[in-house]
């Protein structure tokens, strides 16, 4: 869900030389046949960039050929757009699901469960940088059955974005960020009160994003939104202190402190524009926000700060690639080499980081996020010698980390986001909407999404 995504649509052929190879050697753009011939294994994949976003599609481009230059015996079939669950199940009844194809974290277990992806456990021995790969994000592509089904590729962890001159106008200490919600009202509170149409804090209640929001909160304050009994089934968790607290904090700052302004049923676009505008303290968001702001409102990086999420918990993501189920070994083998060499291999990081340095590509942000160990100190000192970011504004989300579980989105989060948006437009439209009666409202129907889930 949410800023933290680009959705792209439509399926075109990398280049005239790619399709030609792709022909040549049999391939359908399916998993349905091997794609063998002369020892040549071509595979379709998703993830291209649209030719709109030049420099990413010429990347992805320039990699594919230096790809296919060290593995000869590998072609690659370039599609453009991502997961849409809408068109999945078409797509993979009708041969046309590429055998390598992008996933979200909410995809998997539902996948898995549908036995719509390949079990790569086999091959697994060929991926060495996996070892260092965060257990968290590989138990996302792990089933019940304690076997894998796809590779993590990229992560995000909801933390607060804040304007540093807005801080420091209003007595705060910009390298010091609220670390607890009591604190983030107080901060707002302080914002709000420097005049001029500044807003101390804001947040989205709409179009779904507001249930994503709010159960980021509900995990902060130690809640759940689902949970899972001894038999593996789901259950609301909606109802709860947590939930309460939550609605409490947005009531109070919203109706008694008026430090989130009086336009409410906003989503992201408002927000950002808010925040480029230099008139909004704080939001809820991913690191990848702050070069949406600057890019799009011509700020500069040192204007934004980063801070962990308020509390002990937030709501976290990310993608990867999973593996049509039709795929034959040898599709797997190859599909598995390519995702490694382009999405998870440390040893080409500082060609990659090098090669984005000169374009207006951050090089420094703290997320994604992907390995612990050699590999991951591997990659935060490439990024660090050619940071083109603040890295130092991003110290309050990075020294906050360890201490702030990062929990995914529940089953069918689309589907309770909706109910939950409710819930948080109630609130901030209403400053007698009665919480108990929403909350109870909002456990029975996530209970009835749920019971879809098992």
């Amino acid at each position: 869900m949410g800023s933290n995504r680009i959705r792209r649509v439509s399926a075109v052929a990398l280049a005239a030389a790619t399709a030609l190879a792709a022909a040549a050697c049999g391939s359908s753009g399916s998993g349905s046949g091997s794609g063998d011939a002369g020892g040549v294994v071509t595979i379709s994949v998703n993830g291209l960039p649209p030719a709109t976003q030049t420099v990413d599609r010429k990347n992805f481009e320039d990699d594919v050929k230096a790809f296919e230059a060290s593995h000869p015996n590998i072609r690659i079939d370039a599609h453009e757009g991502l997961m849409d669950p809408k068109t999945f199940a078409a797509k993979l009844a009708g041969g046309q699901l590429e055998d390598v194809y992008y996933v979200y974290f909410t995809d998997p277990a539902g996948l898995i469960q549908r036995h719509q992806a390949a079990d790569i456990t086999p091959y697994l021995k060929d991926v060495p940088a996996l070892a260092d790969v965060k257990p968290e994000l590989q138990r996302v592509f792990t089933g019940k059955d304690g076997k894998v089904y796809g590779l993590p590729t990229g992560n995000y962890s909801m933390g607060l974005v804040y304007n540093r001159e807005l801080f420091t106008r209003a007595g705060l200490d910009p390298d010091k960020p609220p670390t607890t919600w009591d604190e983030v009202r107080t901060a707002a509170q302080r914002i709000t009160a420097l005049g001029d149409g500044t807003t101390g804090y804001a947040d989205f209640s709409k179009n779904n994003q507001g249930g994503w929001h709010l159960t980021a909160w509900i995990y902060s304050l130690g809640g759940d939104v689902a949970t899972q009994d001894g038999t593996g089934r789901w259950k609301a968790a909606v109802d709860s202190d947590a939930s309460r607290k939550a609605l409490q904090y947005l009531h109070d700052m919203r109706w008694t402190d008026n430090s989130m302004g009086s336009r409410q049923l906003l989503e992201i676009p408002d927000v950002q524009k808010a925040m480029g505008a230099g008139k909004l303290g704080m939001y809820l968001a991913g690191p990848d926000n702050i070069p949406t702001i600057v890019k799009q409102f011509e700020r500069k990086y040192d204007e934004y700060g980063l801070a962990a999420m308020p509390g002990t918990a937030t709501l976290g993501g990310g993608d990867g690639f999973m593996f049509n189920p039709k795929d034959t070994p040898a599709k797997i083998k190859a599909g598995l080499a390519w995702v490694q060499w382009k999405y998870l291999n440390p040893d080409r990081q500082e060609e990659t980081d090098k090669k984005s340095a000169g374009s207006d590509i951050p090089i420094g942000l703290p997320q994604p996020d992907l390995f612990d160990g050699k590999s991951g100190e591997a990659v935060k000192a490439v990024h660090a010698k050619y940071a083109n970011v603040p890295q130092q504004n991003y110290r309050p989300f990075v020294d906050r980390s360890a201490e702030v579980k990062v929990k995914v989105e529940p089953p069918n989060a689309q589907q309770i986001y909706t109910v939950l948006d409710g819930v948080m437009q109630a609130v901030l439209t209403k400053q007698d909407a009665n919480v108990d009666d929403l909350l109870k409202d909002a456990q029975k129907k996530v209970d009835s999404i749920l019971a879809t889930a098992q």
